[in-house]
């Protein structure tokens, strides 16, 4: 199903052929996000994102986006901690324009002065925007309380500090230093052919930078007791994160640990989602989420909730951690979180546009593709007895931190709980 080939200069072209589907989806991956940047210049993986758009030698930003959405396409991008990836999707038969837009933004966009000051501001702005969103500002301060310190930590968008610090020749030299081939996946999904799409690359692969793939600062582990950081703000409910670390994504646990998750808060039939709303309504919106890097991982527990029902509510989630290392799920339940994790890969199997980022997010981090049947296979080997297993190593005290974005004045009291 995904077919590989690694041109002369680096660059990795992939492909799922879908050959019942009208749409093709298109990725040009970078191996290169906010975990690679040095602290002087956080943010600018996500500052050149944004600036790619912002008009190339041949096409002003209005121009990139009428040749994309004028063809009935959609064309978006995004910077995570350890990739970026700009994207387009559009009938099949308009593959060669996406492809010719995608590479245009990447080796010919401008980089104006003019631009660069407009785009400093309205990343500004989107800054002020999640600032103002407890439940993203939570996020911020749990990944500082977790990676102190490091890239991990910092925010993908930068601060106003930093950004004010990025000019043109820092943004045209990271970008040219970093967005190399040896690091960059073109992956095209849907109605397409492998060899029609590396005919159509290989006409834009001398444009790309040769070099050596850029480096990240290794996340040493030296957490020995928990962590707790509050952020004093006045809001109507308040919104906790409980970050536990945990593996990578080349630890063989992580099967194990996304059946756990599942188990523990990935959806309405999950223990906390249960037992905090259904039984007790002590939140409106609780769940988990594992996170998997190159060398460390977490699992996040996420509620918004009244101040007064905090003390509970953090009982509450520690006794269910402190279950699933003390007894091992049922059958049933085991086949549930299964069953639930195997529908959920067969759906994503449908959509052009997730088999892209399947691929290209694979490729970045393992070098291979995974198939779904090999995914699946794998989940249902894990057992019981293995979740209860990575529960115990991970659900521990000196691998807990908890951010608060709260009225609460202090949160002192609620350190004791966090030590089992």
């Amino acid at each position: 199903m995904y077919q590989i080939t690694h041109l002369p200069n680096g660059l990795t072209i992939a492909t799922a052929e879908m050959p019942h589907m009208t749409s093709v989806s298109l990725g040009l991956w970078v191996g290169v996000g906010s975990r690679y940047e040095a602290a002087e210049l956080n943010g600018v993986c996500h500052f050149i994102e944004h600036l790619l758009f912002k008009g190339t030698k041949k096409r002003t930003a209005k121009e990139i986006s009428q040749a994309v959405e004028g063809i009935g396409g959609y064309l978006n991008a995004f910077t995570s901690e350890e990739a970026t990836c700009f994207h387009a999707r559009a009938c099949y038969d308009r593959f060669e324009d996406l492809l010719d837009v995608l590479m245009d933004m990447l080796h010919n966009s401008r980089f104006s002065p003019v631009e660069i000051a407009k785009e400093r501001q309205v990343i500004k702005e989107e800054i002020a925007m999640y600032l103002d969103e407890p439940q993203h500002l939570v996020q911020e301060l749990l990944n500082a309380t977790i990676w102190p310190k490091h890239p991990l930590g910092r925010p993908i968008t930068g601060t106003n500090e930093t950004l004010d610090g990025l000019d043109r020749n820092k943004l045209v030299a990271y970008l040219r230093g970093n967005y190399v081939a040896a690091k960059s996946v073109l992956v095209a999904t849907g109605k397409v052919k492998h060899q029609q799409v590396i005919k159509a690359a290989s006409r834009y692969a001398r444009h790309f930078q040769n070099g050596a793939a850029p480096k990240s600062v290794p996340a040493i582990d030296g957490q020995n007791a928990p962590r707790l950081k509050l952020f004093t703000k006045d809001t109507e409910q308040t919104q906790l994160a409980l970050g536990i670390r945990t593996c990578s994504r080349h630890d063989d646990r992580r099967y194990a640990l996304r059946l756990l998750n599942t188990i523990l808060g990935e959806n309405m039939s999950s223990r906390l989602f249960q037992i905090i709303r259904e039984d007790h309504g002590l939140a409106y919106s609780i769940y988990s989420t594992p996170s998997f890097f190159e060398d460390t991982g977490d699992l996040v527990i996420s509620a918004g909730l009244d101040t007064d029902n905090l003390p509970k509510t953090l009982r509450l989630i520690l006794r269910e951690l402190r279950r699933l290392g003390e007894t091992a799920p049922s059958a049933a339940e085991l086949r549930r979180a299964r069953d639930y994790v195997l529908g959920q890969i067969d759906l994503g199997q449908e959509s052009t546009e997730n088999q892209m980022n399947w691929i290209g997010e694979q490729l970045l981090g393992y070098g291979r593709v995974f198939s779904p049947s090999e995914v699946k296979r794998r989940l249902r080997q894990v057992t019981s007895g293995q979740i209860r297993a990575v529960a115990r190593d991970f659900f521990r005290p000196d691998r807990f931190n908890l951010a608060l974005v709260s009225p609460l004045k202090s949160a002192n009291r609620l350190a004791k709980a966090l030590s089992f």
